[in-house]
């Protein structure tokens, strides 16, 4: 099995995390965002799209990450972390489609505003689409945070893929300006996801 990721990227970053935690081998290949890696018509072959991650199992190849959680998590399903229960399966998949449809984009714009832009000198921030990322952050963090009370992780006492897909972007919460202050249950939870030893080896910013 081959990874292929660009690991600063809470994207890539989830699925080694997944990997990890669920004790699955498999090679990383390194696809430089910063440098076009993604354009390079070998991985385009892979991913049409020219994003990553995308994941080679043979002659398998599957890319869209929250996709590729959901794969590697069948392949230990005692783990629990996709479960084979209709009712709790699609609970699951309720949140990593909210994740994919709202969350996981206005925390991208926070995270592309104050980071990358800096990293790869692409200018100051866009302090209209902060603006904008700020309004949805208020709108949306309070149902994950409204969520969570009383709860260990998203779905109840086990933890999920939607765990790892909904936490990935937290990673740089802190130096991308996410404004968790407001959402105590968020900021527990993901506490409790950073602790984990395959979390910490895959969060870039908690190295």
């Amino acid at each position: 099995m081959k990874l292929h990721v660009f690991p600063p990227s809470p994207r890539g970053a989830k699925v080694l995390a997944l990997a990890s935690h669920l004790g699955i081998d498999a090679e990383v290949v390194m696809v430089d965002l910063f440098n076009g890696g993604n354009q390079a018509p070998a991985f385009k072959a892979l991913n049409p799209n020219a994003k990553m991650p995308v994941l080679e199992d043979g002659d398998f190849v599957l890319w869209e990450s929250n996709a590729i959680l959901q794969y590697l998590a069948a392949k230990k399903p005692e783990s629990g972390m996709w479960p084979t229960d209709p009712r709790r399966q699609a609970d699951v998949s309720r949140w990593q489609f909210w994740d994919a449809a709202h969350w996981d984009p206005l925390c991208a714009t926070f995270i592309f505003e104050r980071i990358v832009k800096q990293m790869t000198g692409q200018g100051a921030p866009d302090a209209a689409l902060l603006a904008k990322a700020e309004t949805d952050f208020q709108r949306f963090a309070p149902v994950l945070n409204g969520t969570l009370k009383g709860r260990r992780w998203i779905t109840g006492d086990t933890l999920t893929v939607a765990d790892f897909g909904l936490g990935s972007p937290l990673m740089y919460a802190q130096p991308a300006g996410i404004p968790l202050a407001e959402y105590p249950e968020i900021a527990r939870w993901y506490a409790a996801l950073a602790e984990l030893p395959a979390w910490k080896k895959a969060a870039p910013m908690q190295e």
